[in-house]
C-alpha cells in the first residue's frame, strides 16, 4: 500500500495549475445519460473517482474514449440502467445516476451509497423528491428502485443539498413540464451541471440562486457537444491554506476566485496577503498565522471540504480558535492524527476548539478521508522532521498528482510503497 513521506518544514514557493473540478465533473459524467448523444467533456481530472465513475458508465452501456485533457462519452448504446453495489459502495457520488437513468428510461436500478468512512450522509432528499415528480420508489435487498412517467412538480427541501439538487436536475431534464426546485442549492458545480444541461438545450432558470425552474426537452437525434468542467476551488483553497501554512509565497493558475470569496476572505483575516485576476489568485504570508475562528456553511459559507485543512492552519496560529462544521457533524477523523503531530485541539461534538502551537512534529499518520488527507499533508510541510502518511488512496480519489505539484513548489513529499 502506497504512503507518503513528508519531510519539513518547508516553505512553499512558485506556480501551479489547478485541475478540473471533482465536484463537478463527476455529476457532469453522469449527465451525459440523459440524452443519447456524443459528449466531449474537458477539463475532467485524473482522479480515482472519476475512473471509478467512468468504469461505471461503460457497465450502463457507454463507450469511453480518451484524448488528451478531454474525455469522449457515447451514450448511443446505453442499455443497463444499474448501478452495482461494487462500484457505488466506494464512491457515493455514483448514486447521480439515480435521476439521468429515471429520466431516461423510466427505470433505475442503483445501490445505496458507500464511500467516505466518516458520517451518514442520508438519501432521503432524493429519494422523497422523486416521489413528488412521480415516481414509484422501493428498497430491495440493498438497492433502490425507481420506475414510473414522471410529472411537473414543486419540490422544497428542508436545507440545502448538493446531492438532491443535482439528482433532481438530472432527473426532469426529459419532462416537458416545468420543476420547481426551492432551497435549491447554489455552489458552483451545481451551476456548471445547470449550465451543462443549458447546453443541451434544457431551459433552466434561476440558475446560481436557491430557486432553480426547469423545462425539459424530448430529443429525437443524437447531441454532439463540447464542455469544460469549472476549476476545482477546493484543490485551490487546499493550497492556498497549505501555502499560508508553510509562509509561502505561490500562485495557482486556472482557478475562479469568485468560487473562492469567504476563504480568501479568511486567509486574509489569518495574515495572508493575496490578488487575483479573472483566472489567477497569488499569496504571500510573511506574518504569524492569526487566530480564527469560523462556521462551514452551505455555498457562499465555508466550505465543509476545507475544514480539516483550517484546522491543520489553525494548529499552528498565535492564540485560540474555533471550528464549528454546521454541515456534517462528525468530520473530524482527522484530529486525532493531527494531535499526534502535536497539535492541541479539543473536541465537543461539531466543534473543535484549537490552540495553536508554536511548532508541530514529524510523526507516523493515517488518511481517513480524502480532506482529512490534505490536513494531514499540510501539517506535515509544517512539521519538524520526517512524517509517514499512510492510506494516502484516499486523497488520490480527490487531487490529481498532489505529490507532483507540491514538488514543485518545493516540497519534498515522494510515494512510496510500503
Amino acid at each position: 500500500m502506497d504512503k507518503f513521506v513528508i519531510n519539513g518544514p518547508v516553505r512553499l514557493n512558485g506556480e501551479i495549475d489547478i485541475s478540473g473540478s471533482k465536484n463537478a465533473a463527476l455529476p457532469i459524467m453522469c449527465a451525459c445519460l440523459s440524452f443519447s448523444g456524443i459528449y466531449k467533456i474537458k477539463n475532467i481530472p485524473e482522479l480515482r473517482d472519476t475512473k471509478t465513475m467512468l468504469r461505471l458508465l461503460e457497465i450502463i452501456g457507454c463507450t469511453i474514449k480518451h484524448e488528451e485533457k478531454s474525455i469522449i462519452i457515447d451514450t448511443t448504446k446505453c442499455d443497463n440502467p444499474e448501478a452495482p453495489y461494487d462500484l457505488v459502495k466506494t464512491m457515493r457520488a455514483s448514486f447521480y445516476v439515480l435521476g439521468p437513468l429515471l429520466s431516461r428510461f423510466k427505470y433505475a436500478k442503483v445501490s445505496l451509497p458507500g464511500g467516505c468512512a466518516w458520517g451518514p450522509r442520508p438519501i432521503n432528499f432524493h429519494l422523497e423528491a422523486f416521489k413528488k415528480l412521480g415516481a414509484k420508489v422501493t428498497l430491495d435487498s440493498g438497492y433502490i428502485l425507481t420506475e414510473g412517467m414522471l410529472k411537473s412538480a414543486k419540490i422544497k427541501f428542508p436545507i440545502p443539498s448538493v446531492g438532491a439538487t443535482g439528482n433532481v436536475i438530472m432527473a426532469c431534464v426529459n419532462l416537458e413540464e416545468e420543476v420547481t426546485i426551492e432551497n435549491a442549492s447554489m455552489e458552483p458545480e451545481i451551476v456548471d451541471l445547470c449550465n451543462f444541461y443549458i447546453k443541451c438545450g434544457v431551459s433552466i432558470k434561476g440558475v446560481g440562486t436557491n430557486k432553480l425552474e426547469i423545462r425539459g426537452i424530448k430529443i429525437n437525434k443524437n447531441i454532439n457537444i463540447e464542455y469544460s468542467i469549472i476549476p476545482d476551488r477546493i484543490e485551490a483553497g487546499t493550497f492556498l491554506i497549505a501555502a499560508t501554512g508553510t509562509k509561502g509565497n505561490i500562485k495557482i493558475n486556472n482557478c475562479t476566485y469568485k468560487h473562492l470569496g469567504i476563504v480568501i476572505d479568511k486567509l486574509k483575516e489569518a495574515g495572508a496577503f493575496i490578488s487575483y485576476d479573472n483566472n489567477s489568485v497569488s499569496l504571500s504570508m510573511d506574518n504569524d498565522i492569526k487566530s480564527v475562528s469560523l462556521k462551514t456553511d452551505v455555498y457562499p459559507g465555508f466550505p465543509t471540504d476545507l475544514q480539516a485543512q483550517w484546522i491543520a492552519l489553525m494548529s499552528l496560529s498565535k492564540g485560540t480558535s474555533q471550528v464549528e462544521d454546521t454541515i456534517y457533524l462528525d468530520r473530524f477523523t482527522h484530529v486525532p492524527e493531527l494531535v499526534r503531530l502535536g497539535a492541541k485541539i479539543e473536541m465537543n461534538k461539531n466543534i473543535a476548539k484549537i490552540l495553536g502551537v508554536k511548532k508541530l512534529f514529524a510523526a507516523k499518520v493515517m488518511s481517513t478521508d480524502i480532506r482529512a488527507s490534505a490536513s494531514l499533508i499540510i501539517a506535515a510541510l509544517c512539521s519538524e522532521g520526517e512524517t509517514h502518511l499512510s492510506r494516502i488512496y484516499h486523497i488520490d480519489r480527490g487531487y490529481e498528482n498532489i505529490e507532483k505539484k507540491l514538488s514543485a513548489l518545493g516540497a519534498s513529499i515522494n510515494r512510496i510503497n510500503d
